[in-house]
């Protein structure tokens, strides 16, 4: 069968007639809301308690630190621990900050007379914690709940559903800030996280599979890094999205630009925080039944590129509409790139490592996008806040231009036909 043929019978829906993925990913959007809600909060507040951009920034800082300090130890750990169990341990820890939260907002006020924004950033550190033992425990529990065949449409819909919390998360914690308080947008965030907590509880427990070879502590905690740094495609694959996102991201300064620019309220930048994931939902229902394997490597190239350009755009608009359009259109040329480097790692990573390599993708994106919001905010203070994201957009085309020159088996890459010759070797 050629792949012409392998494109006309692509099931989009196949990977949702799996009870555990369906139970998967419905937790893990429950817990993405709450998450997402929690971030909208706490930015908010901390910015209505300083006025300072940089102060925002912080906040990524405060997460991305321990986030990094733990992530190839936590890889190590999803390879040799049950995974779900780890899932539920972080799930865990982020109920008892999202309760912290809650009650220093709610009874205990007097902390931030006290120490400003200091218990804010101490439980940011603590969630940035639990995040990097629960990224790669989670990214390599999905593929142990999908058959390998699916691993293009898991990744779909797993950043569909992701990306539909994102939207709601935002606009849900602006809201129900803008009209019934602080307080009850962390309460809210608490019985989700309980509610999460319970869906995972239900999704089957699967054995880790089975070790190649004994290694060391050490061995082990640098085996993903080698993996990943002597493979071209994976390599040129992570470094792209990580430096897009570390200068192209402007989330962490939206707070100022809803106030000072465009003169919204919290409920304005909670729809201006969900923009981006707005536009990621809608083009993620056209990878679905259009998945964008063929041209994999240019597809990658062409959307980083656009979502340069989307930033470079709406750091000049005035226009709360434009902004929002600007912003979805940049969610929707990262989700293809997103969709495309989750495929290649689900693809290129044997089973016995995927918690490593996950984390060494973790290290890549994830806190690329805590530290690029600590680099949005100190550019916003040194260069002004327009400037700032002009540059962070510029950066990021700069970027996407060398990759393609200096990236040759990234930019020919053609997943459909590297699925197609793996199927058959496992034939």
């Amino acid at each position: 069968m050629d792949i012409n043929q392998n494109l006309k019978k692509y099931d989009a829906y196949a990977v949702l007639r799996i009870k555990d993925f369906r139970l998967f990913i419905f937790a893990r959007f429950i817990l993405t809301i709450a998450i997402q809600m929690q971030s909208i909060i706490v930015g908010w507040q901390i910015y209505d308690i300083t006025r300072d951009p940089f102060s925002l920034g912080l906040i990524g800082l405060a997460e991305a630190l321990p986030f990094i300090v733990v992530a190839l130890f936590a890889g190590h750990v999803a390879d040799i621990i049950n995974r779900k169990k780890i899932i539920l341990v972080t799930i865990i820890i982020y109920f008892f900050g999202a309760l912290t939260l809650f009650l220093l907002s709610f009874k205990f006020n007097i902390f931030f007379a006290e120490f400003g924004c200091l218990p804010i950033y101490g439980v940011v550190f603590l969630t940035g914690i639990a995040r990097g033992f629960h990224y790669p425990a989670q990214s390599a529990f999905m593929a142990q709940l999908v058959p390998r065949k699916l691993y293009a449409n898991s990744s779909t819909w797993n950043s569909t559903i992701w990306h539909i919390a994102a939207i709601s998360g935002p606009a849900i914690g602006g809201l129900i800030y803008g009209f019934f308080g602080i307080d009850t947008a962390y309460f809210i965030v608490v019985c989700l996280v309980i509610f999460s907590f319970c869906l995972f509880m239900f999704v089957k427990n699967v054995a880790l599979p089975a070790k190649v070879k004994k290694e060391s502590l050490i061995e082990s905690l640098t085996s993903g890094v080698r993996f990943v740094f002597k493979n071209q495609i994976l390599l040129g694959a992570l470094a792209l999205d990580m430096f897009a996102v570390l200068f192209g991201g402007a989330v962490a300064i939206l707070p100022v630009f809803a106030r000072e620019i465009l003169e919204l309220g919290p409920e304005g930048l909670g729809f201006l925080r969900a923009a981006p994931a707005f536009g990621a939902v809608l083009m993620s229902l056209i990878l679905a039944h259009k998945p964008p394997l063929k041209h994999a490597g240019v597809n990658l190239l062409v959307s980083v590129s656009g979502f340069g350009m989307c930033i470079i755009l709406f750091a000049f608009s005035t226009n709360f509409y434009l902004s929002f359009l600007l912003l979805a259109f940049s969610g929707m040329f990262d989700n293809v790139s997103v969709i495309i480097r989750n495929t290649i790692i689900q693809l290129f990573t044997p089973d016995n490592m995927r918690g490593r390599v996950a984390s060494v993708n973790s290290i890549f994106i994830g806190s690329s996008n805590e530290i690029g919001s600590f680099e949005s905010g100190s550019a916003a203070k040194i260069l002004g806040l327009v400037p700032s994201v002009v540059f962070g957009g510029g950066m990021t085309l700069m970027i996407a231009l060398s990759t393609f020159k200096f990236a040759p088996k990234l930019k020919k890459l053609n997943l459909l036909s590297y699925m197609k010759e793996k199927e058959e070797n496992y034939l």
